[in-house]
């Protein structure tokens, strides 16, 4: 038995938002892996204690990179919760952690975040297909937009998708004139982005330029709103759209990719 790494993550946040150790001991720590896991295949799978024993033990290894990645992005730091409680070897070498003060705000938030792949190596690999097409500059944004997301950071979550967006635009349309430093200079110019949305999509079938921009104006609107210094209302399911977003256009951009760049 094996758990993916998207699977021992979603469990693992699910279970620091009720960290039910069950009769297991946790010792000195907020999160103790063996209890926790212990609990969920008794309780939940009706496992008689050997068997969840067993059980246990073959997959709790599963569990520590998303644990490691929990405490890169500041939700958990290893070892107890507070000086003089009890500390064993095995919780220290890895199976005892901590939940942080931002820890706890980001656990009593949405939890959208389970259904997203939150750690930049996940997000990178959905991206992967897309950057021989669209470039380094389209996937170091994305990364970055699903980074502010973990983090909470809406606002620059929306930022960031929106420069993925503009990536993308740019990356075709120097595609289609074969010419970057031309399309640069008029994308810097005033009205620059409609410049080069005009350059792409002036000629093409109207059903194409109308799904473009339904799936660009949000981002556009958002990256927009949240560019300016003026108070901003952007939340959890509009970052989370955001991302979806992203994903949604590179794939357009690239079913289309030849009707948009061909001269």
């Amino acid at each position: 038995m094996s758990v993916s790494h998207e699977d021992a993550t979603a469990l693992l946040v699910k279970w620091l938002r009720d960290a039910d150790h069950g009769n297991y001991t946790r010792y000195g720590y907020d999160v103790y892996l063996p209890g926790l896991i212990l609990q969920y295949f008794v309780k939940e799978k009706r496992m008689q204690f050997h068997e969840a024993q067993a059980q246990m033990r073959e997959i709790i290894t599963d569990f520590y990179a998303p644990a490691w990645e929990l405490c890169r992005r500041g939700i958990l730091p290893p070892g107890i919760r507070e000086y003089g409680q009890q500390a064993t070897d095995d919780g220290n070498a890895g199976n005892g952690y901590s939940i942080t003060p931002f820890g706890r705000k980001w656990l009593a938030e949405a939890d959208r975040d389970i259904f997203v792949p939150t750690e930049p190596e996940r997000f990178a690999k959905m991206l992967a297909q897309f950057q021989p097409r669209f470039g380094p500059g389209f996937q170091s944004r994305g990364q970055e937009a699903v980074r502010c997301y973990g983090a909470h950071a809406y606002l620059a979550c929306c930022v960031m998708a929106g420069a993925a967006g503009e990536s993308i635009l740019l990356a075709t349309a120097i595609a289609k004139t074969r010419d970057e430093e031309g399309v640069l200079r008029r994308y810097s110019a005033a009205g620059g982005r409609k410049r080069i949305e005009d350059l792409l999509f002036a000629k093409v079938q109207g059903n194409i330029r109308d799904e473009y921009r339904g799936l660009s104006s949000l981002l556009k609107y958002w990256r927009d709103e949240a560019g300016h210094g003026k108070p901003s209302n952007i939340n959890d399911s509009e970052a989370f759209y955001a991302l979806a977003l992203v994903l949604r256009l590179a794939t357009f951009m690239n079913d289309h990719w030849n009707t948009l760049t061909s001269t």
